[in-house]
């Protein structure tokens, strides 16, 4: 079966992705990201399938899988199921960060994720302790406790390489058009967009939501206000010009639809922030 790409919706003022996920929200399907995902089970037992291979879960366990690469994890039935998930790309805080000789041990930690790790033994106790610590931490409190987290992963031995190592990175096809339709700035009507990924405008709204979990036009909105966001707070742009520079058709449009979202407005927004 093909695996789905999924795409993540990263905050604006975050580098990274930790959320905490329970049915029915948490069986997302055969899928893959272009982050790095680390999973904390709380409660639940089931089935990972990652990769070409398989192997059980259950409370505790403790996961870290490769950018691309493909995965699932099924609850048994009638199982309630609990975990914190962490996203993070290679490059969340710059493109050089992990090669600087500090992280070197790191850095070989991710390598291997690429076949996905499944930790064991007394380690996890530790790990899970600092993992719902950095779900509720703040600001560069955050990004001490992840890295915290990588490096007490790779300091250990015990873990276990789930799938072949040489796994291909699965393929894009119809996953392009996902890039193709974030060119935010101008008007994108979803006859255009579908035409673009040659698709029917239904067959492309099935499409984009089992990527997405959301409808073309709320995603769109969504990575509009996230760009308007940053411009907020980077710009001393007028409020006016940014929304028509995040691809809003009139004032009244986009500062509904900020509201919608933010539950405040652009100028509030940005006099908050500041």
């Amino acid at each position: 079966m093909k695996a789905l790409l999924k795409k993540l919706p990263f905050p604006e003022r975050a580098s990274f992705l930790i959320n905490s996920c329970h049915l029915p929200d948490f069986d997302q399907g055969w899928h893959y990201h272009n982050e790095y995902e680390i999973i904390c089970f709380i409660t639940g037992n089931g089935l990972a399938h990652i990769g070409n291979k398989e192997c059980l879960f259950q409370a505790s366990d403790i996961f870290i899988l490769g950018n691309n690469l493909a995965h699932r994890f099924q609850p048994i039935a009638n199982t309630e199921i609990e975990a914190i998930i962490i996203h993070f790309m290679s490059d969340c805080w710059g493109m050089d960060f992990f090669k600087i000789p500090e992280c070197q041990s790191i850095r070989k930690l991710l390598k291997a994720a690429g076949a996905g790790i499944k930790l064991t033994g007394d380690i996890q106790l530790q790990l899970q302790t600092l993992i719902k610590s950095l779900e509720i931490a703040l600001e560069a409190h955050r990004i001490s406790l992840l890295l915290q987290c990588l490096q007490t992963f790779a300091s250990i031995d015990n873990f276990i390489t789930i799938s072949s190592l040489d796994i291909k990175e699965p393929k894009k096809s119809n996953n392009d058009c996902l890039e193709k339709i974030f060119t935010f700035h101008r008007e994108v009507t979803l006859p255009k967009i579908a035409a673009a990924a040659c698709m029917s405008i239904p067959s492309f709204c099935n499409y984009f939501k089992r990527h997405t979990n959301k409808t073309y036009i709320t995603y769109l909105n969504e990575v509009r206000v996230s760009y308007a966001c940053k411009q907020l707070l980077h710009t001393s742009k007028p409020v006016t010009d940014i929304g028509y520079e995040s691809g809003f058709n009139t004032v009244a449009h986009f500062h509904r639809q900020f509201f919608r979202l933010k539950n405040i407005t652009p100028l509030q927004y940005r006099k908050t922030n500041l």
